[in-house]
């Protein structure tokens, strides 16, 4: 009996120390979230952003308590609009606003037949429901799935008008249909996740503005559904994705048996628990289920770092398997090789000024003994040499590289800038494009502080130019004076004129030096 109470008395010091530590994550707010938050909003419903709530200030709960609509502290300074799973405090959906604002923010959350997030200091819309489709809805209400929803009553059961389900944030649920409509974006954007006919891959996304549209998506990852147990038709309809109760994602084109089973590690263990997929910082693409106390992890699409694009960033190579990095253009080792890549130089092709060639909006890097990892991935075509492979990269605008086989012939073509790049054997050749840093800040501040140096170096030359000429004309004059004065010595030349002499005399003079002191 004693053992019983003891574990008894145990469990109920873990259950209030879960609870501390959810309370000291939101500021006490998920503990008081279901009794806080409305159980729906109706029209003319509205709050205002409370600061006193550390983390997350609860708005809306589903019936359960395990899920909050409210507003959400990010990186400690930023405000956003947030579903939250309260017993972990991690957001499943997040409405990511265009105009970020501070957490200071005099924000108000409104619905009046959609969801509104304002800026009411400044009178601005930060985000809201009519930006991804038109809603006039009678309620919003967070469903048990953590699906927020926006719903007309006027039927006999309720119509939904937009729902959060289809427009995932970095993280899809179960039961959640991931559509090619949608895509998983990580919190800065620099990885994607999208479904294809019969895929899905992840990307490297240019950066935003891409202003040439001169750099496509990288993708590093794909896996393509197997259709073992239902074929994927053309003109079928399209396909979606869910993670299933049971620990995989399917693929479909119709309900049914999937045309793909990408299992978890807990595939058809009974393991019956919430499960979610997030595309991690990293560019991951993970998987977890919530075991009451943590978020377990269940999937890992990228095992290998040297497959993973931050691992060493662009223009750099990856030693497989340590995931040691160095330098495409020398031998330093770091992850700072990035830095010769102006951010917004990616963004534009590698034309629009005179030639479009090496020495104008680019320089080229040879380097020998590396290929890309994600090479099965990236459009090829035969060459007959690297020359050939190189040749064609170098003619094409939109291409930033290409690494040469010797072995196959292929030529693999890279769009986007260097990266991905693995230590191969001597049969590869790569040849990389790297954006000129004074064309690009030119590019960029309109000739701002690139055209400056060049305009103080035009200004230092063209004095040096006029102070060599004074000094030349100097040297002129002087010489004429000091061969008059040694002619008329030589020659004996009196007050009232020059004196014949013999010629002999004049023998310290050179002919050129004669016929340029008395050419004017």
């Amino acid at each position: 009996m004693e053992a019983v109470m003891g574990r008894i008395h145990l469990v109920l010091v873990q259950c209030v120390a879960a609870a501390a530590l959810i309370s000291s994550l939101t500021g006490g707010a998920a503990g008081e979230a279901a009794a806080a938050a409305a159980q729906e909003l109706q029209q003319g419903f509205s709050v205002a952003h409370d600061q006193s709530y550390s983390q997350f200030q609860p708005v809306l709960a589903d019936p359960t308590g395990v899920f909050a609509l409210g507003f959400l502290r990010v990186n400690a300074t930023m405000l956003d609009l947030a579903v939250l799973h309260l017993p972990s405090a991690f957001p499943l959906w997040r409405a990511i606003p265009d105009r970020p604002a501070p957490w200071s923010t005099a924000a108000s959350l409104s619905f009046d037949g959609g969801l509104v997030l304002t800026d009411r200091a400044a009178n601005k819309v930060l985000w809201s429901t009519a930006a991804t489709s038109a809603s006039a809805g009678d309620r919003a209400v967070l469903l048990d799935t953590s699906n927020l929803q926006i719903q007309s009553t006027g039927g006999t059961s309720p119509d939904v008008l937009w729902q959060s389900f289809d427009y995932p944030s970095e993280t899809i649920v179960q039961g959640q249909n991931f559509t090619s409509a949608a895509t998983l974006y990580t919190i800065d954007r620099r990885f994607a996740m999208r479904l294809g006919s019969n895929y899905f891959g992840l990307y490297i996304e240019p950066p935003q503005p891409s202003s040439g549209g001169g750099v496509a998506a990288a993708m590093y990852f794909r896996h393509t559904a197997m259709e073992a147990k239902a074929q994927i038709v053309s003109g079928g309809g399209p396909t979606y994705a869910r993670v299933e109760p049971d620990g995989f994602l399917a693929m479909y084109q119709r309900e049914g048996p999937p045309a793909d089973v990408l299992s978890f590690d807990t595939f058809n263990r009974g393991v019956r628990a919430l499960r979610r997929m997030t595309l991690e910082p990293n560019g991951n693409l993970r998987a977890y289920y919530w075991d009451g106390a943590r978020w377990a992890l269940d999937y890992t699409a990228i095992n290998d770092p040297c497959q993973l694009p931050t691992t060493c960033g662009a223009y750099s190579i990856c030693a497989e398997p340590s995931g040691r990095c160095e330098c495409l253009a020398n031998a330093t080792d770091g992850s700072g090789c990035a830095a010769v890549v102006p951010a917004a130089s990616i963004g534009s092709s590698l034309c629009g000024t005179t030639g479009g060639e090496v020495g104008g909006l680019y320089w080229a890097v040879r380097r020998q003994g590396v290929e890309p990892v994600n090479k099965e991935l990236l459009w090829s075509e035969q060459a007959t040499s690297a020359t050939d492979c190189e040749a064609r990269c170098e003619r094409n605008c939109s291409c930033w590289g290409a690494v040469y086989s010797n072995g196959t012939g292929f030529c693999y073509i890279m769009d986007y800038p260097a990266q991905l790049l693995v230590a191969g054997d001597d049969r590869k050749m790569g040849y990389f494009k790297v954006r000129s840093l004074e064309e690009e800040g030119t590019r960029r501040h309109g000739g701002g502080r690139a055209s400056g140096v060049k305009a103080a170096l035009l200004v230092v030359g063209i004095g040096a130019v006029v102070a060599a000429a004074a000094f030349g004309a100097y040297r002129v004059r002087d010489r004429r004076r000091r061969t008059a004065a040694d002619a008329r010595r030589q020659m004996g030349a009196a007050d009232d004129g020059l004196s014949p002499g013999p010629y002999k005399n004049l023998g310290s003079f050179s002919s050129v030096e004669l016929t340029n002191s008395f050419r004017r």
